[in-house]
């Protein structure tokens, strides 16, 4: 009977700390919050571009990529940007698409511009630079860069 009574509570602790490190993690995770608000940007390509890569500024995290379409009619990539409540992007913003290592991870570079009109939530970002493949890069660098 006293073997039972400490197997429940040994039992009871592990579940305990096995949620305390749940509310942890969940605490500690970069995950949008409901105080951040959407926009999207066009690009050509988006090669390596995934759901949940950052999107920074000045080298700073200000929001997630949230997911991906593509626009029938021009053929572009619709990349659906959350970014945090903080940061009011000018329209005259640029967004590049840039590696974050070199073992090709991808994420988004946005570089305000001067404009006094802010983009609003739901609104687009412009002025884009799409992703350039690590394979163009070499190949130009081998071949030579100059056309003729």
């Amino acid at each position: 009977m006293g073997r039972n009574v400490v197997e429940t509570i040994v039992g009871g602790l592990v579940l305990v700390v096995a949620a305390l490190f749940v509310f942890y993690a969940f605490g500690k995770s970069d995950r949008a919050g409901p105080d951040g608000y959407e926009v999207i940007a066009r690009f050509g390509r988006i090669d390596g571009l995934k759901r949940g890569s950052d999107v920074t500024l000045s080298g700073v995290k200000v929001g997630t990529v949230t997911g991906f379409d593509l626009d029938v009619k021009t053929y572009q990539a619709v990349v659906h940007l959350s970014l945090t409540s903080k940061v009011q992007l000018p329209t005259d913003t640029n967004a590049k698409i840039v590696s974050e290592s070199l073992l090709g991870g991808m994420g988004i570079v946005l570089e305000p511009g001067a404009d006094k009109k802010m983009i609003a939530a739901g609104g687009e970002i412009a002025n884009t630079q799409d992703s350039i493949p690590l394979t163009e890069l070499i190949a130009k660098f081998v071949f030579g860069g100059t056309k003729q």
